[in-house]
């Protein structure tokens, strides 16, 4: 038991280290950001070659599954009209059937006497009563003739109802592959759609963050944090170190953490969501920093839009030099803002207030942390994603609390 409690012990400490752990940045050039800009644009354009060849497969299926919807219904027309048919023609059968009963019935049974006999054989000659004798006979044939010409017409049409009826399945089981190839056509355009804001979220910025940089004036080949940190420290504008951290609002209680799907390698949720009884309360860095970026984010790089989101999220990123190296912290969903972009910020400045804008459903403060920023913060999203930290491995979040 004292082995399995030190195990469990090792393991926790260690989760908690690897949370407390930044992790590690690639050092990046401008030219990495040239290159990323190349690759983006080619990959947003074979996304869009790809959408529009599946629009137009998705509209060839949309015609065939129109056409097979035509057949179907043109085929149960048909079936029901046969249906109908069948019915007259059994309604025919039984009429000639009674009439041949009545001809024979009358022949035989006339005025209480054997007429059919009286008839034959009240011939004067032998021609006469074998004319009179063919004559009912005919009369019965010909009935009797009628009836199986119906009866093999019943047949006929009992054997195309059954051929249509198996059509009718089989251009059922069409239409669902059909719609079931359409629904997946339709899944990986949904998907390219997503991801296509994304990466022309990610050009726009490598575009930005290549003329920064340039303008900045790091070299081709040098490291740009390295750089940055270069002119920062040569102008005087250097960030200083944190020295503790903070949490973003005075009192409140948390209504979601961070969550990680390792079976899909994918975040559930990058970071924490914190609310108040004050739903407008104000909102402070986590730590002393310069403020890197205010925008309101744009529904194009937000998946949530196609639910109905408006994606309009008022946001603000701070920059910290934590331990030598640079961790932000976003806030987002800000009803309002009052810092701007190169600010010094202390733990104590008011960023804004707590709201609802962008994808929110309902007023709450979205804090997350990365030991980089996909915008002019030396990493692409992808990079972003993997350095995500867990805002408890630098202050506690208690599920509720009335200090900071």
């Amino acid at each position: 038991m004292v082995k399995k409690g030190l195990i469990y012990t090792l393991i926790i400490s260690l989760l908690t280290t690897m949370f407390l752990m930044p992790a590690k940045i690639e050092a990046k050039t401008i030219k990495q950001f040239e290159d990323e800009v190349n690759k983006y644009t080619k990959e947003l354009e074979a996304k869009k070659a790809k959408l529009a060849k599946n629009n137009k497969e998705v509209e060839e299926i949309k015609r065939k599954i129109t056409q097979i919807e035509n057949d179907i219904e043109t085929a149960k027309k048909e079936v029901e009209t046969l249906e109908q048919e069948i019915i007259e023609d059994n309604a025919k059968i039984e009429k000639k059937l009674a009439e041949s009963k009545s001809i024979i019935s009358y022949y035989q049974m006339s005025n209480g006497t054997n007429f059919y006999l009286e008839y034959a054989f009240g011939a004067e000659t032998i021609t006469d009563m074998i004319y009179r004798l063919s004559v009912v006979e005919q009369l019965t044939e010909y009935n009797d003739q009628i009836m199986k010409e119906l009866e093999e017409l019943i047949k006929q049409k009992q054997a195309r109802q059954k051929e249509l009826e198996a059509k009718q399945v089989e251009l059922a089981n069409l239409e669902k592959d059909l719609k079931a190839q359409k629904a997946r056509i339709e899944a990986d355009s949904e998907s390219i759609v997503e991801s296509m804001p994304s990466t022309e979220a990610q050009i726009k910025a490598a575009k930005e963050s290549l003329n920064y940089y340039k303008k900045l004036g790091c070299g081709a080949t040098e490291d740009i944090q390295a750089c940055e940190y270069r002119i920062s420290q040569a102008s005087g504008s250097s960030i200083p170190s944190v020295g503790e951290f903070s949490r973003p609002i005075e009192y409140g209680y948390i209504t979601r953490g961070i969550s990680y799907n390792s079976s899909s390698n994918s975040w559930n949720h990058k970071g924490y969501d914190l609310s108040s009884s004050n739903k407008s309360i104000p909102v402070y860095p986590i730590a002393s920093g310069v403020v890197h970026k205010v925008y309101t984010d744009s529904c194009t790089s937000d998946h949530w839009c196609r639910y109905g989101c408006n994606g309009n999220a008022k946001i603000v990123v701070v920059k910290h030099n934590y331990k030598g190296k640079y961790i932000y912290s976003s806030y987002v969903h800000l009803r309002s803002i009052s810092v701007r972009e190169g600010q010094f910020v202390s733990s104590n400045t008011q960023l804004g207030n707590m709201g609802s804008t962008g994808c929110s459903t309902g007023p709450h403060l979205h804090l997350e942390i990365s030991s980089c920023f996909w915008e002019r913060g030396g990493c692409n999203y992808n990079q972003y994603l993997n350095n995500i930290m867990n805002p408890s491995s630098l202050f506690s979040i208690p599920s509720k609390w009335n200090n900071r």
